[in-house]
């Protein structure tokens, strides 16, 4: 059986993947969904590119049914939360693609190979240059 995802426990993996504090992570999670509250009732729309889209949806006034009495009800006009999944995360609760899961490294090793990969650049061009003139072909003879 899936396992319930609550924001105690969102706040813990955020801090373990983003290697800060609990409370860093408490707080930048409560901002994001504040941000993304705020907007929405405001009208905008919130997109988040390969997440969704937040949107504000207006219902009008309509008349509907006491189930249990059968008796009509007056329903008020109200706005209501909209979301849209987008594509990236609809192809991967369909299991067609696994969401991209991207650990956060110390800021020391992602210097490191940044510089190691400039001298290999600077290599990799004069071997270029070599093969360049070896790609050319021959006009082809007509008999």
């Amino acid at each position: 059986m899936a396992e319930s995802v609550n924001k105690a426990l969102l706040v813990d993996r955020l801090a373990l993947r983003l290697n800060v504090t609990k409370k860093a992570a408490g707080e930048a999670l409560e901002a994001i969904v504040d941000e993304i509250q705020k907007s929405v009732a405001k009208g905008d729309k919130v997109a988040i590119s390969g997440f969704g889209v937040f949107e504000k949806t207006d219902r009008a006034a309509r008349v509907g049914r006491n189930p249990q009495t059968g008796a009509t009800v007056k329903i008020k006009a109200t706005s209501v939360p909209k979301f849209r999944a987008g594509a990236e995360f609809k192809n991967a609760v369909a299991g067609r693609r696994k969401p991209a899961v991207k650990k956060a490294a110390p800021a020391a090793k992602k210097a490191a190979p940044a510089k190691k990969a400039a001298p290999a650049a600077k290599k990799a061009a004069p071997a270029a240059k070599k093969a360049a003139p070896a790609k050319k072909a021959a006009p082809a003879k007509k008999r």
